[in-house]
């Protein structure tokens, strides 16, 4: 689903004109990151949490010189979402059955 996708639906179950939507989600998006930009925390009650995690410094590896790199300490965007909201993805979306190999 994109972000046309969702102002789609909304502006379909709503009747609120598909440029005010856009206008809206995007204000909503923009107040998310600027939050986040700003080392703050999101809280959605019954659809998750938008979390600043910090990333401690590691030692990474460069393979085409053959060299170690230091990884700084950073902060990186993430989202956890609510319990009830996890269960339900759970209950509902099923897992594919892989197709049978057919060794001809």
């Amino acid at each position: 689903m994109t972000k046309a996708d969702i102002v789609n639906e909304i502006s379909e179950k709503t009747g609120i004109e598909k440029i005010a939507v856009q206008a809206s989600v995007e204000a909503f998006m923009k107040s998310i990151r600027n939050a986040m930009i700003e080392g703050k925390n999101v809280y959605l009650r019954g659809f998750g949490t938008f979390v600043v995690k910090k990333r401690a410094e590691k030692i990474g590896r460069n393979i085409s010189k053959n060299t170690t790199v230091v990884i700084p300490a950073h902060f990186i965007p993430a989202f956890k979402p609510a319990k009830t909201f996890s269960e339900r993805v759970k209950k509902n979306v099923k897992v594919a059955e892989p197709e049978p190999k057919n060794d001809d």
